[in-house]
C-alpha cells in the first residue's frame, strides 16, 4: 500500500495542506512563484508552512540548486526544460536546457553565429536528450515551442519522413537534419514532450530562456552547418 503523502502549499491558488496530488497540482501548476513541498506526515507539513524554506544541499552535477518543481521530480522520472533563441531570427542563436534528476539540476547551453529560433528550440531538446541515449528511465521534456512539441506529439515528423520529407503542400520540410536526430533519440526511449507557456512565470522555462539568450550573445560562435550549408 502506497504511503500517504501530505502536500504543503505555501504559495499557490489556494494555500494549505492537501493529501491528494491531483488537487494539489491544480493549486500550483502554472502558478508563477508557486511554493510547495511533500511530506510523509501532517506535522512535518504544518511545521514547514510556518517557515516555508527549501533546504540547500551541495550537489555534484553541473550548475544546480535544490529548487523542486513538482513532486514527480522525486520519482524515477527525468524532467527536462528547454528553450531556444535567435536574435533577429535568423541571426545569432542559442539554446538552453535544464535537466532535473533526483532533485539535482544540470544546465546545458550553446550557440551558433547564424541560425533560426526553431532550430535552437530543437537543438536544446537534442543536446539534453543526448545525455540519455542509452538510458531507459521515463523522461518528461517541457518546451514552449509548439513547432517542436506538435511535430513529435501530432506525428508531423513521421508523416514528413514517410513522404520523403515533403509537407502536404509539396514544399520541402525545414530542419530535416535536426528532425532526423530527434527521431533517433526518441524512437527507443520513453520520452514525453509537453508544452509549457513561455514567459509566464515558470522558473525553469525562464532559466532556459536566459541560457539561450546569453549564449546567442557570445562572440566567435561556431557555424550551424545544417542551416548555413543548406541550398
Amino acid at each position: 500500500m502506497a504511503k500517504k503523502k501530505f502536500y504543503a502549499v505555501a504559495v499557490g491558488r489556494q494555500c494549505g495542506i492537501f493529501t491528494d496530488w491531483s488537487i494539489t497540482e491544480k493549486q500550483v501548476k502554472g502558478f508563477g512563484g508557486a511554493k510547495y513541498k511533500s511530506f510523509s506526515s501532517r506535522a512535518g507539513a504544518e511545521k514547514w508552512l510556518d517557515d516555508p524554506v527549501y533546504s540547500k544541499k551541495a550537489s555534484p552535477i553541473g550548475k544546480k540548486t535544490q529548487r523542486k518543481v513538482y513532486p514527480e521530480d522525486e520519482s524515477t522520472d527525468i524532467v527536462i526544460y528547454t528553450d531556444g533563441s535567435s536574435l533577429n531570427n535568423p541571426g545569432p542563436g542559442g539554446y538552453g536546457a535544464v535537466i532535473i534528476e533526483a532533485g539535482r539540476e544540470k544546465e546545458l547551453s550553446g550557440g551558433y553565429r547564424l541560425t533560426t529560433n526553431n532550430r535552437m528550440e530543437m537543438m536544446a531538446a537534442i543536446v539534453a536528450l543526448r545525455q540519455f541515449e542509452t538510458g531507459t528511465k521515463p523522461i518528461k521534456l517541457y518546451s514552449d515551442s509548439s513547432y517542436l512539441v506538435n511535430g513529435i506529439n501530432k506525428g508531423w515528423v513521421k508523416k514528413w519522413q514517410s513522404n520523403g520529407w515533403k509537407k502536404s503542400d509539396g514544399q520541402d520540410v525545414l530542419n530535416i537534419d535536426l528532425w532526423q536526430e530527434l527521431i533517433k533519440l526518441t524512437e527507443n526511449s520513453n520520452v514525453q514532450f509537453r508544452w509549457v507557456k513561455g514567459h509566464a512565470g515558470n522558473v525553469y522555462n525562464e532559466q532556459c530562456d536566459r541560457l539561450a539568450v546569453d549564449s546567442a550573445k557570445q562572440k566567435s560562435l561556431p557555424v550551424d552547418s545544417g542551416y548555413e550549408a543548406r541550398p
